[in-house]
């Protein structure tokens, strides 16, 4: 059997009418009645037609975990189950969700917090670039202060967090081919994060996390880890720790992985795989009509 790895998005990946057919599924409908009553709020409503708020991160998250959680539902009812997980920011909620560490519900809670958190924070930037010298820039925010590689995606784009002056000062430093400033509030992943990962860290300790019974592949720690304390403590970590997505891809590799299937909206995920391990087979599972059809 080829083995495969399940890969959950994060932020970014969000669009307009993700999820809406989900709705003509029983367990999509049940899942998006739980959420309203968790939220207070319809993600099928801000996923038909609000634009403004699917955009805002204390929306943006709940939204991207529900449907990527459903869509992970409904290829588990065929009898589906990956060898390793792992998600992108946001999308390690879902990972461990699959992998059976808490429930749709609990998990749904911690976005919620997560995503508050992370909505109120300030006086933070993140900038992705693309084409650099890799050493000048390690070396640049190493001497540097208040900024730190935030998102390493692939060999040749990563994402810089940090205050507006220190991310202004790597950009005039190093000589990159593109930057591209973020919309975000604050500089997520760094130790800028620091109260709101403590403040987010009460709220983890009030949920039950149970051994996954497949593998996860954290962010901050890509090595597959299935004790629930362990998978608690980088959840805290990733807060204001790099999302270290390249050498999650090559541990991939690592553990005889050929096959990657990206569960949930958009393909960001799959694009970045074929960055850094070309011969792995991609699949994308974003809608009722990507799924497989098994006989």
């Amino acid at each position: 059997m080829t083995k495969t790895a399940w890969v959950f998005p994060g932020q970014g990946s969000q669009a307009i009418g993700m999820g809406l057919d989900l709705l003509d599924t029983d367990l999509g409908q049940r899942r998006f009645q739980a959420a309203e009553k968790i939220l207070g709020w319809s993600v099928a409503e801000v996923c038909k037609e609000d634009e403004t708020r699917l955009s805002q991160t204390n929306y943006t998250q709940p939204c991207l975990y529900v449907v990527s959680a459903i869509l992970c539902d409904l290829l588990m009812e065929k009898g589906l189950k990956p060898d390793l997980v792992a998600g992108h920011s946001l999308g390690e909620y879902v990972a461990l969700y699959a992998a059976q560490v808490f429930d749709f519900e609990s998990g749904l809670k911690l976005v919620q917090k997560r995503s508050t958190l992370m909505s109120q924070a300030s006086d933070g930037k993140m900038a992705a670039l693309m084409g650099f010298d890799r050493g000048q820039l390690n070396q640049a925010v190493d001497e540097a202060a208040d900024v730190v590689l935030a998102n390493d995606n692939h060999s040749g784009q990563v994402v810089i967090s940090g205050t507006p002056t220190a991310v202004d000062h790597i950009l005039a430093q190093v000589k990159i081919k593109r930057a591209v400033e973020l919309k975000v509030s604050g500089a997520f992943h760094s130790p800028l994060m620091a109260n709101a990962a403590a403040d987010f860290e009460t709220v983890l300790n009030d949920i039950d996390f149970k051994p996954a019974n497949i593998p996860v592949v954290s962010n901050v720690e890509p090595i597959p880890a299935t004790n629930p304390v362990t998978l608690r403590s980088r959840l805290v970590q990733q807060m204001t720790g790099p999302v270290r997505w390249r050498e999650t891809v090559l541990v991939f590799a690592d553990e005889g992985i050929k096959s990657v299937v990206e569960v949930g909206p958009g393909k960001v995920l799959t694009g970045l795989v074929k960055r850094t391990c070309k011969e792995m087979s991609l699949t994308n599972i974003n809608s009722v009509a990507t799924l497989p059809v098994l006989v």
